[in-house]
């Protein structure tokens, strides 16, 4: 069922830890890669405070280090995540939007989804690309959503204020405050919740389009 009003948005980004996957999409590449006593660690520290953001995700990406390419997609691939994304990605393009990711993931795994799913773009943290088909240390990493958001809205030259974002961690916050709408996507955090223009629990993605059609931008 469509609106009765043209689409509010020309873009809409999506996080993909928790927002796209059911739960963290690391936990379960540090399964299939044996390396679950290291998610478990870093996660630990990270929520004692121990860690920053930065470090975190730093640690997160280390788990892939070594790793075959193909392993890692094979990882991608079983992971668990919410139902339709094609479908739903496929609608917001009927709808006349754009729709990216913006996420704390590398490039190698953003374009997995975005040949999996239909993305047309991607911003995520830059680390070095994969050489021989393995993945190479990622050194340090700097995990600011903003930064990326600025960069993703230069390049497709969009308004921000015509953009909403999808996402359920703390780091989505501030994209939210960027942005014309932000959407908190089965977020358990309750300040995300709070500052969202809208929460939605959802098993299927399908259901978020009638939520963005009736979302009015802020601004």
């Amino acid at each position: 069922m469509r609106s009765p009003s043209p689409f509010p948005w020309e873009l809409v980004t999506f996080d993909i830890d928790g927002t796209l996957t059911t739960g963290h999409g690391w936990a379960h590449i540090a399964e299939v890669l044996g390396r679950t006593a290291a998610f478990r660690a870093a996660t630990e520290q990270f929520r004692a405070g121990e860690t920053g953001e930065d470090q975190h995700l730093e640690r997160l990406l280390a788990l892939a280090e070594g790793a075959r390419l193909a392993d890692l997609e094979a990882a991608l691939e079983s992971t668990p995540r919410i139902r339709s994304i094609p479908e739903t990605v496929a609608e917001l393009h009927r709808c006349g939007a754009r729709v990216a990711l913006l996420t704390h993931n590398p490039p190698y795994v953003c374009e997995w989804y975005v040949r999996k799913y239909g993305f047309d773009d991607f911003e995520g943290v830059r680390v070095p690309e994969p050489m021989g088909g393995c993945i190479p240390r990622s050194g340090p990493v700097h995990a600011d959503k903003t930064e990326l958001l600025d960069r993703l809205i230069r390049r497709l030259d969009v308004d921000p204020h015509r953009s909403v974002h999808v996402g359920d961690a703390a780091p989505d916050v501030n994209v939210f405050r960027r942005v014309g709408g932000g959407v908190a996507l089965n977020a358990r955090n309750p300040a995300v919740r709070a500052a969202a223009d809208v929460v939605a629990d959802l098993e299927d993605l399908r259901e978020l389009w009638p939520v963005l059609a009736h979302l009015v931008p802020r601004g």
